[in-house]
Parts: structure tokens; C-alpha cells; sequence
């Protein structure tokens, strides 16, 4: 797993230790700025760049927000490296439920329920479900059977994609879905430098018999323009795609990581199985 978070590029900021000056100095070299460039970008000097990273200057909270700004952070991690020089967060971590999210909740399940019959999640930046739609429902159960009553741990849908006991089984093209989602986890877990996104991927990459994430699927084989999930269970057999989308501009962390995906048929059968069910 260390060895993981080390390919993934984990964020120094998550020891109690480090300091704002390695901090800035990791994401500096993570995007790919030179100090002279960064320093350009946000309006100050290299030598002061060089003394924020050294420790022998302490940056303003306009300083912080502003190179953040640059280097394009997450609010997250905006707010650990404001926690690591010394002040209070700029951005708030409100629980979905919160009454301020109010009007975001209602379009959420605005979203959700414009989706029917088809499926739609709403998940958090590492895959933990939050809600779903009667037709994600509908699947899920014809897919994996009623929900267990006794279930401690929350849905996660990455781990049921590739876990043997979940999923995997019942998707056709399993490799190719697998090896397209890892990818995207793994990106996650470089953009977002945090120890949580670099263990789920840890997590998944210890389940057996996945792609190597440096397998190459041959350009030569035809396929259709979009990834399909194939699904088959029994006689019965769905092609879905899926469409992801996110808040924008969100001012709260919750928000900025949510993620809302929906599945529409990719063929007449499909789609008629999903108005059959409705």
C-alpha cells in the first residue's frame, strides 16, 4: 500500500508534520510548474516562492488562496494547505443533508428522478453511494438480488465493479470496463494527492485477475463510439453507457465531489426491458 501511495503521488500535507513549504513545494512539482513559472502566474517573485517553500517566509491567506488558485487545488486541499500555514479553512464541508444544500438536494433528486426508468447514482469522489433512483434500484436487484438487511458497510460502486462476489461476473466485456474505471481512479488519485483516493485504489488493485493498468486494447478491434457496460444475466442481456456529471462552481467541498451517474440504454432491447420494469 505504501508503495502504492507513493505511484499515486499521496499529498506530504496528510502527515501531522510537514509544513506549508513542502506542501506548496509537492503540488508545485505535481502540475508541473518551475517556481519562476508559478511565481509569474501568481504575482509575486521566485525568491519569495522560494522562501514559502523553505520555511524562512510565512504566506498571507491571500497568498495561499492565490497560488491554490494557479495550481488549480481542489477546495479540499486548498483547506489543508490554509491548515498547514497556520489557518482557519476558507472553504466549508457540509453534510449533503445540511439545510444550507437545500436547493442542491432538490436538484439532485430532480436529476434522479428525470432518469426514469433508467438507472442513476449519486456518489461521492471515491465511489460511496449517497443515493439512487428507482431504476438504479430495479438493476441493482435484478443484477445482485434484494439488498441485505444486515449490510454495515456503505455501497461502494467501485469495489462492487470489480469485486468477483459483486459485478464481475455478470459483465461481458468485464476487462475492458474495469481497466477504462481503474484508470479513472488512479487519476483521481493523482489529482487529488489524498491518502483516502490512493487506498480505494489499493483497495481495487488487490481483487484478483485485474488488467494490468498498462494493458493496451488493440486499436483495431471494433467498437462502439461510447464504452458499454454489458451486462448478462440468465437470457437477459443490457448495453448501457453512462454519462457523469458534476456541480459547477461548487463553494463547498461536499458539493465539489459529488457525482451524479446515469445509464441509458445503448440498444431498443435494453431500453425495453427498463420501461418493462417501470
Amino acid at each position: 500500500m505504501d508503495k502504492m501511495r507513493q505511484r499515486t503521488g499521496t499529498s506530504p500535507l496528510h502527515a501531522t508534520a510537514t509544513s506549508f513549504g513542502s506542501g506548496l513545494r509537492w503540488w508545485r512539482e505535481r502540475r508541473g510548474f518551475s517556481q519562476l513559472d508559478l511565481a509569474g502566474a501568481a504575482e509575486t517573485t521566485q525568491r519569495y516562492l522560494s522562501f514559502l517553500e523553505s520555511g524562512r517566509a510565512g504566506p498571507s491567506r491571500e497568498m495561499i488562496l492565490r497560488l491554490a488558485a494557479v495550481l488549480d487545488l481542489p477546495l479540499r486541499q486548498q483547506n489543508a494547505l490554509l491548515l498547514a500555514a497556520g489557518f482557519a479553512p476558507a472553504w466549508r464541508e457540509s453534510r449533503l443533508s445540511a439545510p444550507e444544500l437545500a436547493a442542491v438536494n432538490h436538484a439532485l433528486d430532480y436529476m434522479l428522478i428525470q432518469q426514469e426508468p433508467y438507472p442513476a447514482f449519486v456518489v461521492d469522489r471515491r465511489w460511496t453511494l449517497l443515493r439512487a433512483n428507482t431504476g438504479a434500484a430495479r438493476l441493482t436487484e435484478f443484477l445482485l438480488g434484494p439488498p441485505s438487511a444486515t449490510a454495515t458497510e456503505p455501497v461502494n460502486l467501485a469495489v462492487a465493479l470489480v469485486s468477483p462476489d459483486a459485478l464481475r461476473p455478470l459483465i461481458v466485456n468485464w476487462e475492458e470496463v474495469a481497466l477504462y474505471f481503474l484508470r479513472g481512479v488512479q487519476a483521481d488519485a493523482i489529482a487529488d494527492g489524498t491518502r483516502e483516493t490512493a487506498d480505494l485504489l489499493a483497495r481495487l488493485l488487490a481483487f484478483p485477475g485485474l488488467p494490468a493498468l498498462s494493458h493496451v486494447l488493440s486499436p483495431a478491434e471494433p467498437r462502439a463510439p461510447v464504452l458499454v457496460i454489458h451486462f448478462r444475466k440468465g437470457e437477459a442481456s443490457l448495453r448501457l453507457f453512462t454519462t457523469i456529471a458534476t456541480l459547477g462552481t461548487a463553494h463547498d467541498v461536499t458539493l465539489q465531489e459529488i457525482r451524479v451517474e446515469c445509464f441509458f440504454p445503448m440498444d431498443d432491447a435494453t431500453a425495453n426491458i427498463f420501461r418493462t420494469w417501470s
